[in-house]
């Protein structure tokens, strides 16, 4: 099972932190910060796979993640979930993304975190992975965004109902 998500900046900003498991906001905080410990410390040479034994994290969890630019992509997961399928799951997330934004930078995912929340939530359902095909995944994002169009302005007031009467 995938415990939680995380994308944070090299300075330890998060952009986007999704647990999957009820917890009350210090254990989220204290995970945070033990994660980006252990990330931000580690040369860019070593494995992207991380035991949670010495963390808070706790024994039993892993810790996988990847960079791109200025951001890591954070997942923890079980011991059920392969580390190699994580691994491979960001690099779909990743794309999910850079397909929604035009080459993905840290900006839309701050400016747009309904969008990345939405892309998430297509790829991981309730800690579970949901859909890791790329064509997919773009395609139900492709669709919402025809769905969420604006309304013009006397729409959303509901004077279009004044102008065609009432029935």
């Amino acid at each position: 099972m995938i415990h939680s998500v995380m994308i944070f900046n090299q300075l330890g900003k998060p952009r986007l932190l999704k647990f999957y498991e009820e917890l009350d906001t210090a254990t989220q905080q204290a995970i945070f910060r033990d994660v980006y410990g252990v990330i931000s410390k580690r040369p860019d040479n070593l494995c992207k796979f991380v035991n949670g034994s010495q963390s808070v994290v706790g024994t039993g969890h892993r810790i996988i993640y990847r960079r791109y630019a200025t951001l890591f992509f954070v997942f923890v997961v079980d011991q059920s979930e392969s580390e190699l399928g994580i691994y491979d799951l960001i690099q779909v997330f990743v794309e999910a993304l850079d397909r929604a934004f035009e080459n993905v930078s840290e900006l839309d995912v701050i400016f747009n975190f309904d969008q990345v929340h939405y892309i998430l939530s297509e790829v991981v359902t309730a800690g579970m992975v949901s859909e890791v095909n790329l064509t997919e995944v773009s395609r139900a994002v492709n669709e919402a965004k025809k769905l969420a169009k604006p309304q013009s302005e006397s729409s959303r007031l509901g004077l279009g109902s004044f102008r065609r009467g009432f029935s």
